[in-house]
């Protein structure tokens, strides 16, 4: 009786690793339905008064040329103002700003923060308080410093607010780095499979989970209905921004034709702090709207049952990881052979649904994926992938390589591969944070990157998520650790 309890027990726990790769497969099922369900037969030639505020501190060495490549933006300048808001910068940020200001004039202003350093969200407020000021503006723009636009980015996006239905429209944020390294090239593709791949879903689905933060526009009907102002309560102010103007009944979209070209970081220190800072905003964002999870309303579709399931099988991870993998060795140590059968059907699963989705990944931009091929290759983990062979082919990991080498598996040998086979999920986490660890050493310069390749990158995004969890359970503080930018960006 027990171990019957038991074993049903394990079954929830391979099951629950199930559950993010049947939500990535239904998601990315979603995205060629976009051809057809989409916003464009609403969107119309538009082009309102649009306030740029641009947050800036110490960004003299690239808001020179960002203030210059949106003067060239595809847009009437009689319908474009940019507020650049210093806040306390200590180098030569307010010079180069006054210094566009004046060849601008009318086009360009300086607003100064004597207090710096308090994050992003109370930095746009100080530009948008002003912005408000007057009725000029009838479309507010915020973005980056160092992110450029492409020439027809911004009229891509205000078409869509000619639909008085619609209060804000994000752009795809694409990896921009002219110095390119191997996490850059992850990163690059990793935004294809969550932007122009995953947000198309979204558009499909009739619920947005985030605007980008350097690319989101509202309609000033909307920023008025959201309080005339950026939440500051949080590290997530882009995604409460997201959430907050979907239940007040208006509709985001996302176009992924607006492209805007972004600085990465290049290193995976720093990559986990940006991602920390996000992963642990998503916490605030999961428990301040907990009243909507799973509750479907006629205003919005942020209660869906797909909508829910999408967000909680990205934000749940690395449990779900943990968890198939103890219902694995559980099964294993009980002599079950469910545990062999479930093992292929959940790797043969995730298999499929990974090359599907970077399949479309590479269709959806061909030009990036081009030069990130390796990346595309190895996005699981070579790893992982020997694993996935395993699954669909047993005996070539534990009879045909042994025998290759004149080698015969006994029972005991043939038990620790199965039980690291089984296990290898969770632990590639593991490899990811070590990785991290020995990236400033001298063997760390090669070794990092060869870790991420073995290991995935996708386990190094989960390894984050999986700290952000420890660090909420210690109450640690969450603080604005703002991502250094080195004006690497190129158009």
């Amino acid at each position: 009786m027990l171990g019957g309890i038991l074993a049903v027990i394990l079954l929830v726990f391979v099951g629950t690793g199930a559950i993010p790769v049947v939500s990535a497969a239904y998601t990315f099922l979603a995205i060629p339905v976009h051809a057809v369900v989409n916003h464009y037969r609403k969107a119309a030639p538009y082009t309102p008064r649009v306030a740029i505020v641009i947050p800036a501190w110490n960004e003299g060495a690239v808001i020179g040329a960002s203030i210059d490549r949106l003067m060239a933006l595809e847009y009437p300048l009689e319908s474009l103002r940019l507020y650049v808001v210093d806040d306390a910068s200590t180098d030569d940020t307010p010079d180069v700003v006054r210094r566009k200001a004046k060849q601008y004039p009318g086009n360009v202003f300086h607003l100064r923060r004597e207090k710096g350093g308090e994050g992003k969200a109370h930095t746009l407020n100080h530009g948008i308080r002003v912005v408000l000021e007057d009725d000029w503006m009838q479309a507010l723009l915020v973005m980056d410093a160092d992110v450029i636009y492409t020439p027809n980015s911004l009229r891509r996006m205000t078409r869509h607010l000619a639909d008085p239905a619609v209060g804000a429209v994000s752009a795809y944020i694409r990896e921009g780095s002219k110095d390119k390294n191997y996490l850059t090239r992850f990163i690059a593709l990793e935004y294809v499979l969550s932007q122009p791949a995953a947000r198309r879903a979204q558009n499909v689905l009739g619920a947005q989970a985030c605007l980008a933060g350097g690319a989101q526009l509202h309609s000033r009907e909307n920023l008025l209905a959201i309080g005339g102002q950026i939440d500051t309560s949080s590290l997530a102010e882009d995604t409460i921004t997201t959430f907050e103007t979907q239940l007040k009944g208006r509709t985001v979209v996302f176009e992924p034709l607006a492209v805007v070209l972004a600085e990465e970081p290049g290193s995976i220190d720093a990559l986990w702090k940006q991602r920390l800072r996000w992963a642990r905003g998503n916490v605030t964002v999961t428990s301040r709207y907990r009243n909507i999870w799973f509750r479907p309303s006629k205003d919005h579709k942020l209660g869906t049952i797909s909508f829910g399931i999408v967000w909680f099988s990205l934000w749940l991870l690395p449990i779900a990881m943990v968890l198939s993998s103890i219902g694995l060795v559980g099964l294993l140590l009980l002599q079950s052979d469910l545990a062999t059968v479930l093992f292929r059907a959940l790797w043969i699963t995730a298999a499929c649904t990974f090359t599907f989705t970077l399949a479309l990944a590479v269709q959806l931009d061909g030009e990036l994926t081009r030069k990130t091929w390796r990346e595309v290759l190895t996005f699981p983990g070579i790893i992982s992938m020997l694993v996935m062979l395993t699954a669909f082919f047993p005996g070539l990991l534990l009879e045909w390589l042994p025998s290759l080498f004149g080698a015969q598996l006994t029972e005991t040998g043939l038990f620790w591969i199965t039980l690291s086979i089984y296990i290898w999920i969770s632990v590639s986490m593991l490899g990811a944070w070590l990785a991290r660890r020995i990236e400033k050493t001298r063997v760390g310069r090669v070794l990092s990157p060869a870790l991420i390749y073995l290991v995935g990158y996708g386990s190094l995004l989960c390894a984050i998520t999986f700290d952000s969890y420890i660090k909420e359970l210690r109450h640690a503080e969450a603080k604005w650790d703002k991502t250094e930018k080195t004006g690497r960006v190129t158009a």
